[in-house]
């Protein structure tokens, strides 16, 4: 364990095959929470490029080694008195198939350990023609329907970076079907098979969007075509209570064409309205506008860059100071775990660094798993496992 604390998913044990964004950012997020996350990483590989590694140890095991998978079974299997580490949850990263054709088949883990959970986050949906493709957030973004729904009249769909497919559609989704699967199991003693794919995920976490534009629902909020509507960048005025705003414009530029409230909702005047609005923020800089309307109820804030949020993002009474786990991991700049619990809150462990080694931690994962000395010995001499630092634990 990373150290005693009260925090609510301590106790929790995860095991997470290494991937790529949305099944690390949910060991991410279980591990803010207090689990014990524990990520295999592949033997030979000295350093990885993955940020998403925040109060993770490091277990280098070599997948395609019989020992290395036997390792990984043990891991998996049911916990006996000895209090060994065992897993309670396997976030499992990879296309359908993969971890039957490594001897991994959830079912056998399953069979062999009741209460595991097994989290498994594909890309593409288990069954159709896209199953067995290679595919990124763009395309499980495409395939849900949302990507259409983004970007300005008149030009292309433009995807939001890979936030909602990867980690809304994908992480987040995971992460809430595991915790549903482990307070499912504190009754009936039964693990089960959560599975998530992004293209489903996304469709769910849009919607609202999905629901508030579908023709059987007839609302004017989101009827139009891509961009002409009131929440997709149509409506000059979104986000902004025109009043207050037009009052903190300047007189003259208000002389030449005043807004009405009145006409708000009515499409003809938007392009006008877009103009005035437009050429209204030219006239200051940004942290100008942002001292006017602090405080006020126009809904208008700056947008900040990623490295501004932590310091200009908090609130004008709030401390502007680094907590000592900030300090101490350098990290101040990186989000902080959401929700806040305000008794048993989650924290960002310091002491991994923005990156972690792989096989930091394998001859201490080995060792809670009940393995002597003698076999890790034969486990790091035969490369079934790596521990990040040679080959000797001596």
């Amino acid at each position: 364990m990373l150290g005693s604390d009260h925090r609510p998913l301590t106790g929790l044990r995860v095991l997470e095959l290494a991937g790529l964004a949305p099944a690390p950012f949910a060991g991410l997020v279980l591990a803010d929470f207090g689990a014990d996350v524990v990520r295999v990483d592949r033997t030979g590989v000295n350093s990885s490029p993955d940020t998403l590694t925040r109060g993770k140890r490091s277990l280098a095991v070599s997948l395609k080694s019989p020992e290395g998978i036997a390792v990984l079974q043990k891991l998996l299997g049911p916990a006996d008195d000895s209090g060994a580490w065992r897993a309670d949850v396997l976030i499992d990263p990879f296309r359908p198939g993969v971890l039957e054709r490594l001897g991994l088949d959830p079912q056998e883990l399953m069979k062999r350990n009741p209460r595991l959970i097994v989290a498994r986050l594909t890309g593409f949906r288990r069954q159709g023609p896209y199953s067995q493709m290679a595919g990124h957030d763009i395309n499980y973004l495409a395939l849900s329907g949302v990507l259409s729904m983004l970007g300005r009249k008149g030009d292309k769909p433009y995807a939001p970076a890979n936030t909602l497919a990867d980690f809304a559609g994908g992480g987040l989704m995971a992460v809430v079907g595991i915790l549903a699967a482990v307070l499912e199991r504190q009754g009936s003693g039964k693990g089960q098979l959560v599975e998530t794919d992004m293209v489903t995920g996304t469709r769910y976490a849009s919607i609202f969007p999905l629901t508030v534009s579908h023709p059987g629902a007839k609302l004017p909020m989101w009827d139009r075509p891509r961009g002409e509507n009131a929440l997709d960048g149509g409506a000059p005025w979104y986000d902004v209570y025109e009043r207050i705003f037009v009052a903190a414009l300047p007189a003259d530029l208000c002389q030449e064409g005043k807004p009405e409230a009145q006409h708000q909702l009515d499409r003809d005047t938007w392009p006008d309205l877009a103009t005035f609005l437009a050429r209204g923020f030219l006239t200051k800089p940004r942290d100008e506008w942002t001292a006017l309307f602090l405080g006020t109820d126009a809904c208008c804030v700056p947008v900040l860059g990623p490295l501004e949020v932590d310091k200009a993002g908090r609130g004008p009474n709030e401390p502007q100071h680094e907590s000592s786990a900030e300090a101490r991991s350098g990290l101040s700049d990186f989000p902080l775990p959401a929700p806040r619990l305000t008794r048993t809150p989650a924290t960002a462990p310091a002491g991994n660094g923005l990156f972690l080694q792989p096989g930091r931690h394998s001859l201490d994962v080995l060792e809670k798993a009940g393995y002597s000395a003698q076999q890790v010995d034969d486990l790091l001499r035969t490369e079934a496992v790596g521990n990040g630092r040679g080959r000797s634990h001596l």
